[in-house]
């Protein structure tokens, strides 16, 4: 098991790091957002806290979810238009350093491609650096579920998605950094796991990460010192 200085030495040295999204990258979770907006918050709201205490399976609780909220396309676009996700402060620095050092960033999220692409484009990281979850819609625009086959629709995902980058770009060192246990969950194959509880601390995580951050500048502090 690694030292908090070994992880350190990893963050510091890594080929990539990957961004969890909902309560991490932005403030707020977007599967709760969107059920807010489509009338379904509550409910919606409990299953997500049940998801993330890693209680029931990750898929199972992404189902029930859209199966109560059924968002529509036009729900879905007027949600990222009216009440765009907030980036969480911080995080713009330091994707922008780890960018000027060469590292790649990616977004590997439990949520929706649509709304997880904005937040790429806020922060210049590329469409095919983002792994999320594809809802679909029949032609009149109506719900008709999410894609199943994407490794983010179900629990160990995000692990299968470095395995994928570290074959695929030969990566030696990558980094996950994330508020819940589905992140936690990705290392190994992940070579280091930062727990991050700026917006929402998960104590299984908290007690649970050997390096646990509260603010994206102790990231940037630990670049500085290289």
């Amino acid at each position: 098991m690694a030292s908090l200085m070994e992880l350190k030495e990893i963050f510091r040295s890594a080929d990539a790091v990957c961004f969890d999204v909902d309560s991490t990258v932005i403030r707020e979770e977007g599967i709760d957002e969107l059920a807010k907006f489509c009338g379904v918050g509550d409910a919606v709201a409990e299953m997500t806290r049940r998801a993330m205490g890693g209680t029931v399976t990750f898929k199972a609780a992404l189902t029930a979810r859209l199966g109560l909220i059924r968002p529509s396309y036009e729900q879905v676009q007027k949600l990222i238009s009216d009440n765009p996700p907030q980036l969480t402060p911080g995080i713009r620095e330091l994707v922008s350093r780890l960018h000027q050092r060469g590292v790649q960033v990616f977004l590997v999220s439990g949520g929706f491609q649509s709304i997880v692409e904005h937040v790429a484009l806020q922060l210049n990281i590329p469409t095919a650096n983002v792994f999320a979850n594809r809802l679909k819609f029949y032609f009149n625009g109506e719900y008709a579920g999410f894609d199943e086959t994407q490794p983010t629709a179900e629990s160990g995902g995000k692990g299968k998605v470095i395995s994928h980058l570290k074959e695929q770009f030969h990566f030696k060192k990558v980094v996950m950094i994330g508020d819940g246990a589905t992140d936690m969950e990705a290392c190994p194959p992940g070579d280091c796991f930062i727990g991050f509880g700026g917006n929402v601390v998960r104590n299984q995580v908290k007690e649970k990460a050997k390096w646990y951050i509260s603010h994206f500048d102790e990231l940037l502090k630990e670049l500085e010192e290289r």
